[in-house]
């Protein structure tokens, strides 16, 4: 299965979205309860990660073009 399969399967990409959600949300509260700079960065990293992951359908399909 291709990736462009996977994010063009509304139903498959959605569900991913939902997981990666949930990922920040945990991360969110690795932010707030980090006790050192260590796990701050590797939760702050880790949250970046994800969110370009939600962008994954427009990188593997390319940017839109208005006709």
């Amino acid at each position: 299965m291709s990736l462009k399969t996977i994010v063009n399967d509304k139903e498959v990409y959605d569900a991913f979205l939902e997981v990666l959600d949930e990922y920040i949300a945990l991360e969110h509260s690795r932010l707030v309860s980090a006790d050192n700079v260590v796990d701050l960065h590797r939760a702050q990293g880790a949250v970046n990660a994800y969110k370009k992951l939600k962008h994954l359908r427009e990188k593997v399909n390319g940017p839109r073009r208005s006709d």
